[in-house]
């Protein structure tokens, strides 16, 4: 059994997502760890580059994470051969541009989603990639939630019988950065900028939804900016032109109806941020990031509705929580050690950026389900 060196070109891990998730949780902790087993024994351990355009703040990082190599020169590191995959979690405009011009250097890709800000140019990035004969994923994250992971789990045993519908909540406050700094970057509020709520997460949806619930065949949505002025990273105050809440049904192949809920301008009062409520004929579950619940037919009380009467009945205590028998290890250090394996050994890999480019399309839909006020269908993608 040998090890093995695998160059990994890391643009856009400063930011939130891409520093907590990609680098610290997935990459540095499989470098730690030893890196990765393959089938034959044969372990994989990755050799990061840390790319971005600030070279104090890139060098601090690496320095601190015991990273050899940095840079600011983005082609310098796409034109060494020693690295072989190229990861991007920056800006998502800039996405598709980063993307082509890494498969041009021959690089096998992985990034963050969504994949572009429009399908057209999501599809070119798919093209060329297969075309250059250049492995591909997008992380589909929320798949690996030990909360989802118990859903599947469920349905695959037949607890929910015949699945009837699907209820999504998700969001919380964002200060609007006045008298509290904001949890989220400026840019997320501004549409020129790529950002939105619909653009963000209904990439989401697509995934969770097809992988768990039933391939989307139709929607409906309508969005909205609820906070209007906003300030940014500096102080300064900005017109928000983007979408900070969204409302969308879904129809899902074998006839259930998806709801979800999502929103910067809600306060909680949940289990947690996001949670899917699932009924079936047989039963109903209630799942969040890492918990869930279920309630089994047999065991469903039976509510009476008196409007006249303060109700007294712990609807709560009706549940039971389901065990965590499995271990779950982070998700986004999960479809690393995946992504790994299926460029090291081509091992079956099926979150490719095709799977991104149809939660693109899933958006596209929903903005013009929303401009136009009507359903709108969503057709298979191909290319």
């Amino acid at each position: 059994m040998a090890t093995h060196r695998l160059g990994v070109i890391m643009h856009g891990v400063t930011g939130r997502m891409g520093l907590n998730q990609h680098l610290i949780r997935s990459i540095i902790a499989i470098r730690d760890q030893g890196g990765v087993t393959m089938s034959n024994g044969d372990r994989v351990v990755p050799d990061p580059i840390l790319v971005g355009r600030n070279p104090d703040r890139i060098e601090r990082l690496a320095k601190s994470l015991n990273v050899a190599r940095w840079t600011t020169d983005l082609d310098g590191a796409l034109a060494d051969k020693n690295d072989t995959i190229f990861f991007d979690a920056a800006t998502t405009q800039a996405r598709p541009g980063l993307l082509a011009k890494a498969i041009e250097a021959g690089k096998h890709i992985y990034c963050e989603k969504p994949i572009a800000t429009g399908l057209e140019e999501a599809l070119r990035v798919i093209k060329l990639a297969n075309a250059k004969g250049v492995k591909h994923g997008t992380v589909q994250d929320k798949l690996f939630l030990p909360g989802m992971k118990k859903l599947a789990m469920l349905r695959d045993s037949g607890f929910f019988g015949r699945m009837l519908s699907v209820r999504g909540e998700f969001g919380y406050w964002v200060f609007e950065g006045d008298w509290q700094s904001a949890q989220r970057p400026s840019w997320n509020y501004r549409a020129e900028d790529g950002g939105g709520m619909i653009l963000d997460m209904v990439c989401h949806w697509r995934y969770v939804l097809d992988n768990l619930f039933g391939e989307v065949e139709s929607l409906t949505c309508i969005g909205a900016t609820d906070i209007p002025e906003r300030w940014d990273e500096q102080g300064k105050n900005y017109k928000a032109t983007a979408d900070d809440s969204a409302y969308a049904t879904f129809r899902l192949k074998g006839g259930v109806i998806a709801h979800m809920n999502m929103s910067w301008a809600t306060r909680v009062y949940r289990d947690d941020l996001v949670t899917f409520q699932v009924d079936g004929t047989h039963g109903s579950a209630v799942a969040g990031l890492t918990d869930c619940v279920i309630q089994p037919r047999q065991a469903t009380p039976r509510p009476v509705w008196n409007p006249d009467e303060k109700r007294v009945h712990d609807f709560y205590a009706d549940w039971k929580e389901v065990p965590s028998n499995d271990s779950y290890d982070n998700g986004f250090k999960v479809q690393w050690e995946m992504f790994i394996r299926h460029v090291c050994e081509d091992a079956p890999y099926k979150y490719t950026l095709l799977e991104g480019a149809k939660g693109v399309q899933l958006v596209e839909c929903a903005l013009q389900s929303w401009r136009e006020r009507r359903w709108v269908d969503v057709a298979p993608l191909k290319v």
